[in-house]
């Protein structure tokens, strides 16, 4: 899976972002158990890429619902 920049994640919906972030943490807990399993990861910079990109989606849903709180 490749970066998903802030501006692609905004374009989709709620029910999109929500089956994006359950997929990417089950490919996180692949990633864990991989390296729990071998020592070292295979790439460590996608277990932090992944980690970031769930930041971001958790970021715009509660962006999302802070803005619905408002008005």
């Amino acid at each position: 899976m490749a970066i998903i920049r802030a501006s692609e994640l905004r374009d989709m919906g709620t029910e999109e972002l929500q089956e994006k972030l359950q997929e990417l943490r089950m490919e996180l807990f692949k990633e864990r158990s991989k390296a729990a399993a071998i020592g070292t990861p295979e790439n460590p910079g996608r277990v932090r890429e992944i980690r970031r990109t769930i930041a971001r989606i958790l970021t715009i849903m509660n962006e999302r619902a802070a803005n619905e709180a408002k008005g």
